[in-house]
């Protein structure tokens, strides 16, 4: 693996970990009660994500044109289908994380809620007594953790279904579109542009059909209809499906290209 192609791994690495962290923070949003506050915390590592993003694209397009100048593209599926494979692991890694991430989320909201300040939340984070709590807070899921899985998901199938598709599109748009602009070279720029198609319809799929129903959820918790150990136990379930979203994506991702591609051709 060259530099350029162990960047773009770990930036999506970096990318889909901290998607996977969100169901921490819902969690810490629980057990804290402060819901909108653990979110906006939670926000300020979105930024960071959305940042890495933007580096991305142009980083994964350049690869695809250095390879067509120089007419070495046979090797370029299984340069993408290793971004692919670090998205995977990113999520495992976070859904083994989410109890760590639940801890440090509630020590931020706590300290947050004490100070009032932003700025200083960040400076306590990088600070020598900061990366102790950080340390103090790792911890993997319990075996009861795992067995409470056995319960039941809590949330319709069909909502486990619908984040896995909206997942598995997110993760193989850019990818696919870009790839695709490799099969179809004289479109490449057309083929780049419908990612925001495919990411748009995975994003009204997640946003609009699996968010509120988590939502909905996190109310109830609050409310004492719902008890955290069944919050928690759907969280796990929805992790498991996010997981299984990038393993589908391996899956698709060859014949989004050829799709995506042929659209472009045709538009």
């Amino acid at each position: 693996m060259d530099s350029p192609l162990l960047v773009i791994c770990l930036l999506t690495f970096a990318i889909h970990l901290i998607g996977t962290l969100a169901y921490s923070a819902r969690i810490a949003g629980v057990r804290t009660q402060r819901i909108a506050l653990s979110f906006a915390l939670f926000n300020i590592l979105v930024l960071f994500s959305r940042t890495a993003n933007g580096f991305l694209g142009p980083f994964l397009a350049k690869r695809i044109e250095t390879r067509l100048h120089s007419g070495a593209g046979t090797g370029l599926e299984a340069d993408f289908r290793l971004v692919l494979l670090s998205a995977t692991i990113a999520v495992l890694s976070g859904i083994l994380l989410i109890p760590t991430g639940q801890r440090v989320f509630s020590r931020a909201i706590g300290y947050f809620q004490n100070n009032r300040s932003t700025t200083r939340l960040l400076l306590r984070s990088a600070s020598p007594a900061g990366l102790k709590v950080m340390k103090e807070s790792v911890t993997l899921p319990s075996p009861s953790q795992l067995a409470s899985l056995r319960g039941g998901p809590g949330v319709g199938w069909s909502v486990l279904f619908g984040n896995m598709m909206a997942q598995a599109l997110l993760t193989v748009g850019v990818l696919a579109s870009l790839y695709a602009g490799y099969l179809a070279p004289e479109f490449r720029v057309t083929a780049s542009q419908l990612s925001a198609v495919v990411n748009g319809f995975a994003t009204i799929l997640l946003f609009a059909l699996i968010d509120p129903q988590l939502s909905v959820m996190t109310d109830d918790v609050v409310d004492g209809k719902v008890s955290e150990g069944q919050f928690r136990r759907t969280i796990g379930w929805i992790s498991l499906s996010r997981l299984a979203g990038t393993l589908l994506a391996q899956a698709v991702f060859v014949p989004a290209a050829m799709a995506i591609a042929a659209i472009a051709v045709y538009v």
